[in-house]
């Protein structure tokens, strides 16, 4: 009996999965996981949540312009970033710094 061929499967939904397990279960690596999808990859190129601390996420951004012009948006972020934790995290607010070392 010849079986079907399956279909490759795509590389970003194969890291997931692979990473999914062993990330880290906390407030910062949710909006880690889940920062591209609410803010898009344009900003997400530009901006990177790299800490929290009692529900503040802060946000390294590449220059100024981008911190200020995110934190004029950052109750449309933190909704939409909501919208897509777990049940459970509590995310407060976001702020947006300035990167001290861009990539």
């Amino acid at each position: 009996m010849a079986r079907a061929r399956r279909q490759p499967r795509k590389l970003g939904d194969a890291l997931s999965a692979a990473v999914e397990p062993i990330a880290p279960a906390t407030l910062l690596g949710a909006v880690q996981s889940s920062w591209a999808n609410a803010v898009g990859e344009r900003v997400a190129a530009e901006a990177t949540p790299v800490s929290e601390r009692d529900g503040v996420v802060t946000v390294a951004c590449r220059s100024g312009a981008w911190a200020q012009e995110l934190d004029l948006l950052a109750g449309d972020i933190t909704s939409k970033l909501r919208a897509e934790l777990p049940a459970g995290a509590d995310l407060r607010a976001l702020r947006f710094s300035v990167a001290k070392h861009p990539d």
